[in-house]
C-alpha cells in the first residue's frame, strides 16, 4: 500500500521537529545575536559594532535579554500575517540625513526557513510580509495621508538548508531609483522604504569565513555540534556572553536534534526496507542528507543503506 506521505514530510510533522523549530526561533530573539545579525547585514548598521547595534534595538528594553516573540499582523480584508520575530530598532544618527521624526526606527521582520525549495520563491513571501508591514503602519505610525512619517521596513530571512549551487549567500533586495529620461531630485530616503534579505546556509560548502554572517549562523543553528563546542565558538570569537538561558537553548536544540535524528533513521530504515523501492531509497537518504545537514555516507550508514545501493538505485531513477 502506498503511503500516505513520504519520509521528508513526516519528520516535518513530527512533534520534534516542532519543538526543534521552537528552539531555533527563541536562539534567534536573543539580543546578542539579533545585533550581530543586523551588524553584519542591514546597510544602515554598517561599520557598527554589535554592541553598539544592540544598544539601538529596542532601546526602551535594552535590559531584557530577549526580544518580542513571534506576531499576528491582521488588517481588514487582507488576512493575517505571522512573523516569526518583528521589532523596530533606532537608526544611528550619522547614518541618516532624515529628520528625527522620520530616521527614530527602522521595522524589522526576522524569520527562520529550512527549506528554501517551496511552491513560492522566498524572496517573493519576503516582499510580501515586507509590504504587509508598510501597509499596516496606517493607523499605527501615521494617520491620514501623512505618508511621510511611513517608515522602513526590512525582513530578514535565514534558510538553513540553501541549495549547493547557491552555498553560503546573501543577497538584498530593494527599492531603487532608475531614470529614464531627465532626473528626479529625490533624496534616496524617500523611497528607500523596502528590503528583503536573504542569508542562505550551506554546511557542504563548509562553515564559511570565521567572523561571518554565515560562520556565525551556521555554528549557532547546527544540529549536530555540541553545545560546549558552540558556546568555545561564540564566546571567543564572537565575544558573545553566554547567558545562563542561551545555554538552555544550545542543549536543548541539541538533545532534540539527537532526537530527532535517530526517530528519522528509524523511519527512514523501516520505510526504505519494506517498500524496496529506488525511489524510495533516495527520498530517504536525500531527505536525511537535507535536514540533518550529514554528508552522503553518513546518510547511507545510517539509514542502514550501502553506497552501492544508493549508486543503483540513482541509476535506476535516470533510466
Amino acid at each position: 500500500m502506498e503511503p500516505n506521505t513520504d519520509f521528508y514530510d513526516a519528520l516535518r510533522a513530527s512533534r520534534l521537529k516542532v519543538q526543534y523549530d521552537h528552539h531555533i526561533k527563541r536562539l534567534l530573539s536573543f539580543r546578542p545575536i539579533v545585533s550581530r545579525v543586523l551588524s553584519m547585514t542591514l546597510r544602515e548598521y554598517r561599520g557598527l559594532s554589535p554592541e553598539d547595534a544592540a544598544a539601538l534595538i529596542e532601546p526602551e528594553h535594552t535590559d531584557s535579554l530577549l526580544l518580542g516573540v513571534s506576531a499576528e499582523d491582521a488588517v481588514p480584508e487582507e488576512g493575517s500575517v505571522r512573523y516569526d520575530l518583528r521589532f523596530s530598532v533606532c537608526l544611528p544618527s550619522c547614518t541618516s540625513s532624515l529628520s528625527r521624526e522620520q530616521s527614530l526606527c527602522l521595522l524589522i521582520n526576522l524569520e527562520a526557513q529550512k527549506n528554501f525549495y517551496r511552491k513560492y520563491r522566498l524572496v517573493t513571501r519576503g516582499i510580501f510580509y515586507a509590504a504587509r508591514m508598510l501597509s499596516s503602519q496606517l493607523g499605527r505610525e501615521f494617520r491620514n495621508s501623512n505618508y511621510q512619517k511611513l517608515k522602513k521596513v526590512c525582513s530578514i530571512w535565514i534558510c538553513m538548508n540553501a541549495p549547493v549551487h547557491i552555498g553560503n549567500s546573501l543577497t538584498e533586495y530593494r527599492i531603487t531609483k532608475h531614470d529614464e529620461i531627465g532626473c528626479m531630485p529625490e533624496k534616496e530616503p524617500n523611497y528607500d522604504k523596502l528590503s528583503v534579505i536573504l542569508i542562505c546556509l550551506n554546511t557542504k560548502k563548509g562553515l564559511g569565513k570565521p567572523g561571518s554572517i554565515h560562520h556565525f549562523l551556521n555554528v549557532l543553528l547546527s544540529p549536530s555540534m555540541e553545545p560546549d563546542e558552540k558556546e568555545r565558538i561564540l564566546s571567543q570569537m564572537y565575544g558573545i556572553a553566554i547567558e545562563t538561558e542561551l545555554r538552555k537553548e544550545f542543549m536543548g536544540m541539541c538533545n532534540l536534534g539527537e532526537a530527532i535524528e535517530e526517530n528519522a533513521l528509524k523511519k527512514g530504515r523501516s520505510q526504505g526496507r519494506r517498500e524496496g523501492s529506488a525511489e524510495s531509497l533516495v527520498r530517504c537518504v536525500e531527505a536525511a542528507m537535507a535536514s540533518f545537514h550529514i554528508d552522503l555516507h553518513t546518510a547511507c550508514e545510517g539509514l542502514g543503506f550501502s553506497m552501492k545501493e544508493y549508486d543503483r538505485a540513482k541509476k535506476l531513477l535516470k533510466g
